[in-house]
């Protein structure tokens, strides 16, 4: 699987774990340098709480379009630290 935006590859594995639809990403497969922290986080109530990334390509910012769980709870530990996409990030093999 394959994440890109604005041209950009953000992520790129085959690895991928997928929950409620959503490929989430290994974090060894992620190109960091698009990736900026942001200060929005979310609950899930099985999953835990989300931290989110702003994504940065030749200059366009693409807010809070990936997300995470540093911590998960027991549910979720398999995607603990993975990271997903949304917000216009094309997710394909």
């Amino acid at each position: 699987m394959k994440a890109t935006w604005n041209a950009a590859v953000l992520a790129e594995s085959n690895e991928t774990v997928v929950v409620e639809g959503n490929h989430y990403f290994p974090p060894d497969s992620v190109d960091k340098q698009y990736f900026k922290s942001s200060d929005t986080h979310t609950v899930c109530p099985w999953k835990g709480e989300a931290s989110y990334y702003n994504l940065e390509v030749d200059g366009e910012t693409n807010k809070d379009a990936a997300w995470y769980y540093p911590e998960t709870k027991p549910e979720a530990n398999n995607i603990r630290g993975y990271v997903a996409f949304w917000r216009g990030v094309k997710v394909e093999q």
